[in-house]
């Protein structure tokens, strides 16, 4: 209800503004000790994925808290883990703007960012001094200026940053807005990436004493051959799961839209219907033997119900609750603690 009469005020404003103004808002509620009285308490539906026990099935997917500035405020609203990011090592402006597009007849969203983030250490620094109990997730990548055949060694100086203070780290691999990075996601290039890290988090396990699995986010565009080969990769390399998907450069749901032809990632509604493609393909090459984490397209509890029947263990929301309000989160964890 409170939601509904926010809504139209926020949709006033650019977008960025307006989530950035969401954000301080969140931040504000939760300091003044008034989340409770606002959100109702989390639901409790307890799941074990990837060896760590979530409180239940419903994320928050990496992009909306880059910086980890707001994981108590999210974390209010009761999801059962919140994963930051996406962070690069060093600081990095993103890319120009305006960058953030809303197209309310699709309940879409359009961005191209590009990984704008204050740099690793400002994260880990935020996600230590965070008081949610849920599970946290870090979403990593590399810097725009780092050339893919150095992409390694952002990628290991993340996750030697976020170790100590991440449940699970998620490999962000799929962006579509930092130019090659999804080259990264094919033959040889993606091999090496994650040889690497394995060795990398066998060697931080040693070290802290303790395992922090890793996860891949992977694209919606791939082909079926494509997604055939991650899921060979991934099983190969004893990856600890997968998230699909991100967002799309298709546009065929959005032609003659205002601002349907902008360049960046499409999220929300369109995306729906190929984010579950993506996890039923996953689901036939691993079974099993990899969990899947759906996101693209969770607007209503039936939404999610559909990743869970297509494969799929936990689910993340973003540009659902753009649109339908933070209600959605205890909607969809009711719906999938059934």
């Amino acid at each position: 209800m409170l939601y509904s009469l926010i809504r139209p005020l926020l949709f006033r404003l650019d977008p960025e503004r307006a989530h950035n103004l969401t954000l301080a808002g969140l931040r504000l509620v939760d300091g003044l000790g008034l989340s409770s009285l606002l959100w109702r308490r989390a639901v409790h539906a307890p799941v074990k994925v990837m060896g760590i026990e979530f409180p239940n099935r419903v994320g928050l997917a990496a992009g909306l808290d880059k910086d980890g500035d707001c994981i108590d405020g999210l974390g209010a609203l009761g999801f059962g883990f919140v994963e930051v990011g996406t962070v690069t090592p060093r600081p990095q402006s993103g890319n120009e703007r305006p960058r953030l597009f809303r197209l309310p007849a699709a309940e879409a969203v359009v961005n191209r960012m590009g990984f704008n983030n204050h740099g690793v250490q400002n994260l880990v620094d935020n996600v230590r001094h965070a008081r949610y109990r849920g599970v946290i997730g870090v979403n990593i990548g590399k810097n725009k200026a780092t050339p893919n055949e150095q992409a390694l060694d952002d990628y290991v100086c993340g996750l030697r940053a976020v170790y100590g203070v991440a449940r699970y780290v998620t490999v962000n691999i799929s962006s579509p807005n930092t130019p090659g990075l999804r080259d990264l996601q094919q033959g040889d290039d993606l091999d090496r990436l994650l040889g690497g890290l394995k060795e990398q988090q066998q060697r931080l396990a040693d070290q802290y004493g303790h395992y922090v699995p890793i996860a891949v986010k992977i694209a919606p565009d791939l082909d079926d051959a494509g997604i055939d080969g991650v899921a060979e990769t991934l099983l190969r390399h004893r990856i600890d799961g997968v998230i699909a998907t991100n967002t799309t450069l298709t546009r065929e749901a959005v032609v003659g839209m205002v601002h349907g032809d902008e360049a960046g990632g499409l999220s929300g509604a369109p995306l729906r219907e190929r984010s579950t493609e993506v996890v039923a393909r996953l689901f036939g090459r691993l079974g099993d033997g990899l969990p899947i984490i759906a996101v693209g397209g969770i607007l209503s509890a039936a939404d999610a119900r559909e990743k869970l029947a297509a494969g799929a263990q936990l689910v993340q929301l973003y540009t659902g609750i753009i649109y339908r309000g933070p209600h959605l989160v205890r909607e969809v964890a009711e719906a999938l603690a059934e």
